[in-house]
Formats: structure tokens, sequence, C-alpha cells
């Protein structure tokens, strides 16, 4: 079986959507799952509907812009009597009906409820779409089949009910299912991470033993730099699976970091390739005497430098560590980076949930704390040493680090 995953730009619209039945066209559509993300910013859309209402703002106006916004898709690919139209309407009635009857104050919980319908309207779209010129297949609801803890926004995979689950499905057809989200043991809808949609074809992928899996960008495959951030980039025709691990955690954005560990241990190749031109090669990912190493550039932005030191000058311990690393998972605040002395540690720390200050707060009680906020972590993969003064040209450095052919630093 074949997995391809479609992100929100392949589906922004109806000459997208079409534009997705091409590329099956051209790639075979048998014994195929369409792992499907939402439409265009849909995503973000969807959680300005959240702040709205925890904010008791007018969130109804919001929803009926998104709402009228997949009826004007629906309208350049269905007959105007397609019953598409009524899912439509029942998708965005749920959401209000849920808000209104909502008592839960936990924002990720209602985060998740809400944001992840963004794909179950596209995929009931795209799927219906494809019925319709004959590309049969089965709309799957991911959250029947991915289970989950309850981590709401950051779903931890219960893999052995997920694999009992996918087993069932007939691996001869072929399917159209959501990325993103799965479910809890009470069927409440968690989600897996922003961008999470690639780690759901991943699951997918490794519980059916795929023949491949495929993410379908805008771009021509894995570059050596976002070539909106840098000039002179190339394509990574043939990278293993460990580079791409490496480059997802330092945080090239075209892969995400959990999907590559499912894919690896099935020894499944991965595919990235440009929706825009698919009879293109676009990029390998997986074991091949043809690998690259390259030098790449990653920049990961948003990021927080957090400098801790002890108040009597004493060493940085275990102990010390042990309750850092504590506040660190009790936060759900990710190292992206690491530096310590003897007296002092340095983090660069990825706050998705935006609890900076609250774990600043906790670490005063023990620690001197200095944080600097909005910083960007750079990384050069397989840097040529000898030329690594460019790199720091016209940037104000706060933290550097050089461990084999991995330069880092922590940037302005």
């Amino acid at each position: 079986m074949k997995i391809f995953k479609f992100g929100g730009a392949s589906v922004k619209d109806a000459e997208s959507v079409k534009n997705v039945s091409m590329v099956l066209k051209s790639q075979g559509f048998e014994k195929c799952l369409l792992v499907i993300s939402a439409m265009g910013k849909t995503t973000n859309d969807l959680e300005k509907v959240v702040e709205l209402y925890f904010k008791k703002d007018d969130y109804q106006t919001e929803i009926e812009k998104i709402k009228q916004k997949h009826i004007e898709i629906a309208k350049g690919l269905f007959q105007n009597n397609h019953l598409v139209f009524d899912e439509i309407n029942l998708f965005f009635d749920d959401i209000v009906s849920f808000l209104r009857r909502n008592k839960s104050p936990n924002y990720n919980f209602v985060y998740d409820q809400v944001v992840s319908c963004g794909e179950m309207i596209s995929t009931k779209i795209v799927s219906e779409y494809l019925n319709d010129i004959q590309f049969t297949n089965q709309w799957l609801d991911a959250r029947d089949y991915i289970k989950t803890d309850d981590s709401y926004r950051d779903g931890v995979v219960n893999w052995q009910k997920t694999e009992e689950f996918i087993a069932t499905l007939n691996p001869a057809i072929c399917y159209v299912t959501q990325g993103f989200i799965g479910s809890d043991d009470n069927n409440f809808t968690v989600t897996l991470g922003r961008e999470g949609s690639d780690y759901s074809a991943a699951i997918f992928a490794y519980c059916l033993n795929a023949e491949a899996m495929t993410i379908w960008k805008d771009v021509p495959g894995v570059m050596t730099g976002d070539p909106r951030k840098f000039k002179d980039v190339s394509l990574l025709s043939n990278i293993s699976y460990e580079e791409a691990i490496e480059m997802a955690y330092y945080g090239a954005s075209i892969i995400h970091p959990k999907t590559l560990q499912p894919l690896q241990q099935k020894n499944i190749p991965f595919y990235v390739k440009s929706f825009v031109d698919p009879t293109k090669d676009g990029t390998k990912v997986g074991a091949s005497e043809k690998n690259q190493h390259e030098e790449s550039y990653i920049l990961k932005e948003n990021q927080t430098l957090l400098k801790i030191s002890t108040r009597d000058f004493s060493f940085i311990a275990e102990d010390h560590m042990s309750l850092v690393f504590g506040y660190l998972s009790k936060y759900k605040i990710k190292v992206s980076l690491m530096q310590n002395s003897a007296i002092s540690l340095a983090l660069c720390l990825e706050d998705k949930f935006l609890k900076i200050d609250e774990l600043n707060n906790e670490l005063q009680k023990v620690f001197k704390t200095d944080v600097t906020k909005n910083v960007s972590l750079f990384t050069v993969r397989n840097a040529k040493m000898e030329n690594i003064d460019k790199f720091y040209q016209e940037k104000s450095v706060l933290l550097e680090q050089i461990a084999k052919n991995t330069l880092q630093m922590v940037t302005q």
C-alpha cells in the first residue's frame, strides 16, 4: 500500500483540489491511503476562533467566515445540489454547538475539539470530489484508528491500540483520511502537535507496512535550506533517515520531527515531492548508497534563550539538572540546544504553549536566571569548517556550539 500526504497548500482552493486528482493520475490511484490537512490557512483561522471564545468575544462571525470559504471551494467542485454542502453545514454547526455547551476551562482541550474540524471538512470535500470523478475511495475518521492519551495538543500515540484498529483496514482499496488528529479513551479528539499530519501519515504507513510514503509539497523536495530564507540552495535528492531526523530536530520545517522514526523502524522509503510537478523525482529519504551529506542551513525562529546559574556560585550538579528538566517537562517546553559550564546552564527553548514566564518564576525560587525571548537558532549541518567565519558576519551571537561538523548559534 502507498501512503500519500497532502498539506494545506495543496488543497487551498478548488483548483488545488483538482490538481490533487492530477497528481494521483500520474502516480496511480490503487491500494492508496491519502492523509489530508485542513485547507489553506484554516488551522490558523480556527485557532483564532478558540482565542475569541476564551476572550468571550464574537467567535461566531469568524466561524461563519471560515464556513463560507469552504462553501466557495465546494462550489468550484460540485453541483449546487450536492450533498457535500449539507456535510459542510453540519461540521460548522457542530463547532458552534460544542462551544455553546462546553464547560471545560481547559484551553488545550477546547483547542483540539475545534481546530481538528478543519481536517474533517477538507477530507470530506476531497473524498467526495474524487469519488465524483471516478477515483473510488472510502472516507475514514482518523480518530477511530489513531488512539492516544489525553495530552491535548500534543497527543502520545498508543501504538498497541492504533495498530489493532488500523489492521482492520482493507489494503486492497483506497482511503481518504485526516492528518493531525487521533482520540483518547473517552473518544475526545486529541491533536498530535502543530504540523502533525506528516506524523499521521507515518503512523498509517507503519501500521499498514506500506510500500512507501510520499508527502506532496509546493517545493521540489528537501533543500539544503529554506529558499525563502537562504540564497543558493539546492535539492537533496537522497538523504539517510539519520540525516533527515537531525534536520527535523534542528528545525527543518519541511519534515515533522516525529515522522521519521516509525518509517525507519520498518525501512519504509519516504519521498518529498512537488505537487506542482509530480513527475520530478524529489527527495528520497532512506537507506541508499547515493545518500548525500551536503552543507545545509536551518533557521529555527521564535526561540527563547534561558541562562541559569546558582545563587552561591556552587557547581551546577545533577540534582540541579534534574530539577530544571522536571520543570521543563511539567510545562512541555522543549530544549533545542543546551550548553553547560561548572556554574551555569544555557538553554535554547521552544515554548509552544507560552509557559516560559511560569517556568522562570519557578526557577527563580532556586536559581538566578536571565531570559531572552524571540531569538533564533541557526544550524549548519555538514559545515565546511574552513569557511565557517562567513556564518558569523552581521550576526549578534548569544551562544554557539560546534559538534563534529555541525555549527549552531543562537542569534538575535
